[in-house]
């Protein structure tokens, strides 16, 4: 009887050590994966975030594919949603004419600063790659792509 029970056991731990290594390859694939289709989608123009993700009090990705009249603030409506207070609902927009970038602030309560300097609002500014755009605590680096 004790036999028996070994044997059963034995194969058991069998069992759970193949489903564990099942489980790393299976993460490990998912994550490879993951990132080829991140350096696919980093053809196009995109919007680097400069601040360290792990001390902001809400989650941002690390990147953001910029498109045309694409719209940044707080509300969930827009493109780009951040969660930080002094964002507004409706911060800012990119538009995209004739292949060259632009960006507008759309009459936000604490501006949009490019380069450092902060832009009028409503009144398209065009954007460069390298450009640093500065909403509220977050500082992105405008990479463009072509």
């Amino acid at each position: 009887m004790f036999e028996l029970i070994s044997q059963i056991l034995k194969y058991v731990f069998i069992l759970i050590i193949y489903l564990f290594i099942f489980s790393i390859l299976r993460l490990m694939y998912l994550d490879i994966k993951s990132i080829a289709s991140e350096g696919n989608a980093l053809e196009d123009s995109y919007l680097k975030v400069v601040n360290r993700l792990d001390s902001l009090n809400f989650k941002m990705q690390e990147h953001y594919v910029v498109k045309d009249n694409m719209t940044l603030g707080r509300s969930s409506k827009n493109d780009i949603v951040i969660k930080d207070k002094f964002v507004s609902k409706n911060h800012l927009v990119i538009l995209e004419n004739n292949d060259s970038y632009y960006i507008e602030d759309l009459g936000s309560a604490n501006g949009t600063f490019l380069n450092g300097v902060r832009i009028e609002a409503h009144e398209p500014v065009e954007i460069f790659d390298n450009d640093k755009i500065g909403v509220g605590f977050i500082q992105f680096i405008f990479v463009e792509n072509r």
